[in-house]
């Protein structure tokens, strides 16, 4: 999986803001941190969605960085904001679970309006972005 580096800002009482200094243009925010890696993940995902990868420096190299150094001196930090790319393709998957929570996950799916694979599915990307 790839990861590019986040520069998180914050203000006073506002929102969280967040920019990837490797993927220009694309930008995220948040209002509670809680919520910052799940939204940065989702802005990333479709920001490149269809284009081709631009490159993901290290933590270090971004650390490096003139304007990010200046951005984590006025109080920024930084995140590791895991890329989930999803090829639009299906794939069938057999797993093992107790049958109790496997009736416990159909009955949640169900009421949700959800089949067991879409649950699961969901679940697991936004378990992966955080």
């Amino acid at each position: 999986m790839r990861y590019y580096i986040a520069v998180v800002h914050q203000e006073g009482d506002s929102a969280f803001g967040v920019h990837f200094p490797d993927v220009p243009g694309c930008f995220s925010a948040a209002d509670h941190m809680d919520d910052l890696l799940a939204n940065a993940s989702e802005a990333l995902t479709l920001h490149l969605e269809g284009e081709a990868l631009p490159d993901a420096r290290s933590l270090d190299a971004v650390r490096a960085d003139d304007e990010v150094a200046h951005d984590l001196a006025e109080g920024a930090f930084l995140l590791a904001v895991p890329l989930v790319q999803l090829s639009g393709r299906t794939t069938k998957a057999n797993i093992t679970m107790d049958a109790g929570l496997l009736a416990a996950v159909d009955q949640y799916a169900k009421s949700h309006g959800l089949t067991r694979s879409a649950f699961l599915a969901d679940l697991a990307r936004r378990e992966i972005a955080g």
